[in-house]
């Protein structure tokens, strides 16, 4: 959803994706540099050690985590920064930038979120019943974010997801969503 809402020409040099470091294997189609980082967990440990990191996570296993002077340079150029992390990395977030604006992205059910899961592909039954039991657990915490966008139609989220952000930006959106 966040590369349909890039390309929308009102964001255009308005918003950019903060490309997050991962220790978790690439998958097919993905690119190193564009879609994540890809890292072994002895340099990943090594840049949190450093301060590397504007937040990090170790999630299902692997290492997650955002570089904060890519976000910080960014943001000192007045470019607002979207930052696809999870629960945890949030409320990190949060904690370093009260003003910034959180968007929790839901499945509209459990049951959808799984079908969306098996579907992908990349994921052993353990691996999706640990990653379900976690989704359960983060739906407590939308409470705390500014808005939640509920994913059941691809394009009418993406509509309210662009929405949002063009407001919180102040951006008058002359282009239909």
């Amino acid at each position: 959803m966040h590369k349909a809402l890039l390309a929308s020409p009102q964001l255009k040099n308005k918003l950019v994706k903060s490309i997050s470091a991962t220790t978790r294997r690439k998958r097919p189609g993905e690119w190193e540099g564009k879609d994540y980082l890809f890292l072994n967990t002895k340099m990943f440990e090594q840049k949190i050690k450093k301060g590397y990191f504007l937040e990090w996570e170790k999630v299902f296993g692997q290492y997650y985590g955002t570089p904060k002077k890519h976000a910080l340079d960014l943001l000192k150029k007045s470019i607002n920064v979207l930052l696809c992390i999870d629960v945890k990395g949030a409320k990190n977030v949060r904690q370093e930038f009260p003003k910034a604006l959180n968007i929790f992205i839901k499945a509209p059910s459990l049951k959808i979120l799984e079908a969306r899961l098996k579907a992908r592909g990349s994921e052993s039954k353990a691996s999706l019943q640990t990653r379900l039991k976690v989704a359960r657990q983060e739906l407590k915490e939308a409470k705390f974010y500014d808005y939640v966008v509920i994913n059941a139609d691809l394009n009418k989220a993406l509509g309210k997801l662009r929405q949002i952000v063009s407001d919180e930006l102040g951006i008058v959106d002359t282009v239909s969503p």
